[in-house]
């Protein structure tokens, strides 16, 4: 008899990103900065110092150090992790116990309901609002009908740029009794409803950050827990030893110290994203479209439209890449720099012109 796969696992398939060469790269939430020349060289300068053949600083301290500072967060309560898809992971299967309640929202980020999936959780779905978001008394009388073990989402949504205010959040963690609380502030470095530096002082909330929007460094896989002593301990100790590589931890650790680059990249990149949004919206009115989009508190646009896998296509095929998220019939599109939102918008704008307007007359 030759094994078999488990069941949970047999009919999984592997995460596929958009393949292929593409002008524009809209689809990924990645900041359209790359590191300056200044900061490269630096990295240079401290790679050379590395010893390749001696395994990573366990503790990575020089790197929380640096993500503290930056902050303003007190290092004893820092978790720093191989992105954030290796807390969330560790979460669901190291906090709870086999057959906890875990509730997600939707829409939300779906590696939530995966990675609960894989610990072999129970995942109770909370519907969000009309207008996409949450209503946290009704979240909070969820929780407590269905005696939660955690509820986790991300504030501002992924994917709908939408979010709770810090009042709200505050105000969820307070009345969720004995349940868990993991908000996953991967993009509130592009709003001020953050509750990161309260996280140290609650003994039921994590707060999750990483290093690939706003940071810009998506390429070094970095993500951090914020939480209060005792739970930071327990993902210290259920990590693997060495999860963070030595080449990111050094390079996090270089790019979180430039605080006035990074603080003033993070405001060009709202910026950029109240323009597309302002842009799409323009379009969306003088055409009078039955579409719907969502203001954002993130980097990127979310619109709901019948038409959208048309659209994606089209503009694929104008080597424009956006996410589309067919559950939703939407499009997901990232905030560019000036030109690259200029050209989504055109193209955009001819797709409405060649394939709505001709066809309706």
């Amino acid at each position: 008899m030759s094994y078999e796969l488990v069941k949970k696992v047999k009919e999984l398939e592997p995460y596929e990103p958009i393949s292929g060469t593409y002008k524009i790269r809209l689809d990924a939430n990645e900041s359209f900065f790359d590191l300056p020349d200044n900061i490269r060289s630096e990295i240079k300068d401290i790679i050379d110092s590395v010893d390749f053949n001696r395994y990573p600083d366990p503790a990575a301290k020089e790197l929380i150090i640096s993500f503290s500072d930056y902050y303003g967060i007190d290092p004893e309560h820092i978790t720093a992790t191989n992105g954030s898809d290796e807390v969330l992971y560790l979460i669901a299967s190291a906090l709870l116990e086999r057959g906890s309640r875990v509730v997600v929202t939707d829409p939300d980020f779906s590696m939530y309901a995966f990675y609960s999936f894989l610990s072999e959780n129970e995942i109770l779905t909370f519907q969000k609002n009309d207008q996409l978001n949450i209503n946290v008394d009704d979240l909070i009388s969820f929780i407590k009908e269905n005696k939660a073990d955690m509820v986790i989402f991300s504030n501002p949504c992924n994917p709908t740029g939408c979010g709770i205010k810090a009042e709200d959040a505050r105000k969820l963690v307070t009345e969720a009794g004995d349940c868990l609380v993991i908000l996953d502030e991967a993009y509130m470095d592009f709003w001020d409803q953050s509750i990161l530096k309260e996280a140290q002082d609650h003994d039921n909330l994590i707060v999750l950050k990483t290093a690939s929007k706003a940071v810009g460094s998506a390429s070094i896989r970095l993500g951090f827990a914020v939480a209060n002593k005792t739970i930071t301990r327990a993902l210290r100790s259920v990590k693997s030893p060495y999860n963070v590589n030595t080449i990111s931890q050094k390079i996090g650790t270089v790019i979180f110290k430039h605080k006035d680059m990074l603080k003033g990249r993070t405001e060009k990149i709202r910026i950029q994203t109240k323009e597309l949004y302002s842009g799409l919206k323009k379009l969306i009115d003088s055409y009078q479209l039955p579409f719907v989009i969502y203001e954002p508190c993130a980097n990127f646009v979310f619109v709901e439209t019948e038409k959208a896998k048309d659209i994606y296509e089209f503009l694929l095929e104008n080597s424009i890449a956006v996410r589309l998220f067919g559950k939703y019939s939407a499009l997901r599109i990232t905030a560019g720099s000036e030109q690259e939102n200029t050209e989504l918008l055109v193209n955009f704008e001819k797709y409405i012109i060649q394939n709505i307007l001709k066809r309706n007359r």
